[in-house]
């Protein structure tokens, strides 16, 4: 910190970051004790699937939204230019795809867990691998993100580091125990408002303080930081046009495609549409995110210009930059630090809620229900609270442990980006090739795994020994749910000299942009290898309604006697009501806990259930399924 004292907080700072951690307490605690009170697991978990498009859109929106990229917009804006902007390129594809691809598979076969679709469509044991994967994932990560912000307040500030760190982890855990899916949907919406604000105040304040917004894009011109298009192909080039808008495609595809936090969150709508739509609502909103880390890390150089505070001593990392700036434009504006630091704090909370809900759900209906089918519902929703409240004293263990990691901290934000890409090419196997077996599908995602770990470690063990030529400009740091934007925070070296690597330390170099496309390209290479060594899959063993019928549409000029061949003949259901889950007997719960099985479910459409729940117990002849014999308990069971 040099000898620069720390600036500080007034009481009304103190006071606005109460009321946001008051504020979303009080919707935690509202949505307990009302509606159904969270008393089935349905309720708690899926938020009774009767979300409407915007509350899902906005927590889409402020799941992948950190604390940690908050903070890593701006640095990596001010330190390197407006290039990092083409990211928003990729977001196009990066919604379309799960809009119109994942969410109908998903929601057509009324999951609670993603990780329920690898037992649809390949085994129990490609099931339990991907959700232990995802446990792992989240659980180092989630510590990380609470502690890390509340390390550069602290570092910066002065304020409190472990009474932020308890105060965001106990509060978390509060509403997520006790108000379900609901209270993190709703307080997400909360929290995005007041991220916005934050961002949006110090954006006008400093601007005015440079003189304008025109000063500061001149000031940004002559700085060279605005950056024009760079196409240059070189994946070991950190940001160019290539790895941020076709490399980002994929990093979007394993946050929006096939996460559990936000597959939980469409699955919660309450129709197919209402969940394709947040998707499209999420896409402008996720433009107006970017661009303003991007203006803020312009004001940012408009104010310093090439003097930074990290270049003068006044802090030690870029992530304090950004801190240090807020509190130096706020100086003599009391109430609107609070107001960012509840910014910074509303990201935080807004992950770590989404984790600990996210981490109960295939808790429990992956590791937990498919054993214990007779389970009562009262003791499946008790259960599924206490998980909330385990994973969240979890966090706070993690949070401890952070602390004493050091400079291994950055190989834990790695973590994140290094699975992610695996359980993608994990999902992409089984949903657009039908031939992929069980066998492939884990030889697939071990081999994705350890290609993610060996690039990923290796790069971060030879960068502290002794950076390879390129590495300056890579980092492994993937931030949690937003790997784009906190790349900034832990590893921003600019590169002097650029020799061309080769051989491993050019895998090394790898730009992180391609570490998702990489990774979960492995996985499906190898996957497909094995499958066809061990015997493809035929189409009358694949269940339907788990394949996509990508292969079908793109060789649509071939005879069907061909596509037969090539088992792409089957196009996805169009109505939940069509999918016959029957090859597998899996157990799942029906909205009142009592256990069955899929081949005895008739799934209606959206529209029929309404009716199907007032009408008489003979109804179930309506079914689309003649074949299927319903019990009048079975259909009582499926109206959720």
């Amino acid at each position: 910190m040099g000898d620069v004292v720390l600036m500080h907080f007034t009481t009304v700072d103190y006071v606005i970051f109460a009321l946001l951690l008051v504020a979303s307490t009080g919707i935690g605690l509202f949505y307990a004790f009302s509606g159904g009170r969270q008393r089935t697991t349905q309720e708690f978990l899926m938020a009774d699937r009767s979300m409407s498009c915007l509350p899902v859109s906005l927590s889409l929106l402020a799941t992948f939204q950190s604390a940690v990229a908050i903070l890593g917009a701006p640095s990596e804006i001010y330190t390197f230019g407006t290039q990092y902007w083409f990211l928003g390129c990729s977001y196009f594809l990066g919604l379309l795809i799960p809009a119109h691809v994942f969410i109908p598979v998903f929601y057509r076969l009324r999951l609670s867990s993603a990780y329920e679709y690898l037992e649809l469509r390949f085994n129990k044991t490609v099931r339990v691998l991907g959700t232990v994967t995802f446990i792992f994932q989240m659980v180092i990560y989630m510590g990380v993100v609470l502690y890390a912000p509340a390390l550069a307040l602290n570092a910066v500030t002065g304020f409190d580091l472990w009474g932020a760190v308890l105060a965001m982890g106990l509060v978390c855990t509060v509403y997520t125990a006790l108000g379900g899916l609901k209270a993190v949907i709703w307080t997400d919406v909360f929290q995005t408002v007041v991220m916005f604000a934050g961002q949006l105040a110090v954006i006008v304040v400093g601007a005015s303080q440079a003189g304008g917004m025109t000063e500061v894009w001149r000031k940004a011109v002559n700085g060279s930081r605005i950056a024009g298009l760079d196409l240059n192909p070189d994946p070991t080039e950190r940001h160019t046009f290539w790895t941020l808008g076709v490399g980002g495609v994929f990093l979007m595809l394993a946050l929006y495609g096939v996460n559990q936090a936000q597959v939980q969150r469409y699955l919660s709508a309450r129709s197919e549409k209402e969940a394709i739509m947040s998707c499209y609502v999420v896409f402008p909103c996720q433009q107006i995110v970017l661009c303003l880390g991007c203006l803020m890390g312009l004001v940012m150089f408009a104010r310093y210009g090439e003097n930074s505070p990290l270049d003068k001593g006044y802090v030690k990392t870029n992530d304090q930059m950004v801190l240090y700036f807020v509190m130096d434009v706020f100086k003599d504006l009391p109430g609107l630090a609070g107001l960012f630091v509840a910014c910074l704090f509303s990201g935080a909370l807004s992950t770590i809620s989404s984790a600990f809900n996210s981490l109960a759900t295939v808790t429990m209906e992956d590791l937990i229900k498919p054993y214990f089918p007779n389970m009562t519902e009262a003791r499946a929703t008790l259960l599924s609270k206490g998980l909330a409240l385990a994973y969240g004293l979890v966090c706070l263990a993690m949070a401890y442990l952070a602390s004493l990691m050091g400079s291994v901290l950055q190989a834990a934000f790695s973590i994140f980006g290094m699975v992610g890409g695996p359980l993608l090419g994990l999902f992409c196997l089984g949903m657009f090739f039908p031939w992929a077996n069980p066998t492939g599908a884990v030889v697939g995602l071990i081999a994705g795994l350890a290609m993610a770990f060996w690039i990923g470690i290796g790069s971060f063990v030879m960068r502290m020994a002794g950076p390879v030529p390129e590495l300056g400009l890579n980092t492994t740091a993937m931030p949690l749910f937003d790997n784009m934007t906190t790349t900034a925070m832990t590893t921003l070296v600019t590169a002097i000299a650029k020799p061309r690597a080769t051989g491993v330390e050019a895998l090394y170099s790898l730009s992180y942009m391609w570490y998702s496309a990489h990774n979960s390209t492995t996985v499906v290479v190898v996957g497909l290898i094995v499958s066809f060594l061990t015997g493809p899959m035929k189409e009358k063993d694949l269940t339907p309604g788990t394949v996509f019928p990508v292969l079908g549409t793109l060789l649509w000029f071939l005879p069907d006697r061909y596509k037969e061949k090539l088992c792409c003949i089957t196009p996805l259901p169009m109505k939940p009501k069509e999918i016959d889950t029957k090859p597998y007997q899996m157990a799942q719960k029906g909205s009142n806990g009592a256990a069955f099985c899929k081949e005895d479910t008739v799934t209606e459409d959206k529209e029929a259930e309404s009716d199907r729940q007032t009408e008489d117990e003979d109804t179930d002849t309506r079914s689309s399924q003649p074949s299927c014999q319903l019990t009048p308990h079975t259909v009582q069971e499926t109206a959720f």
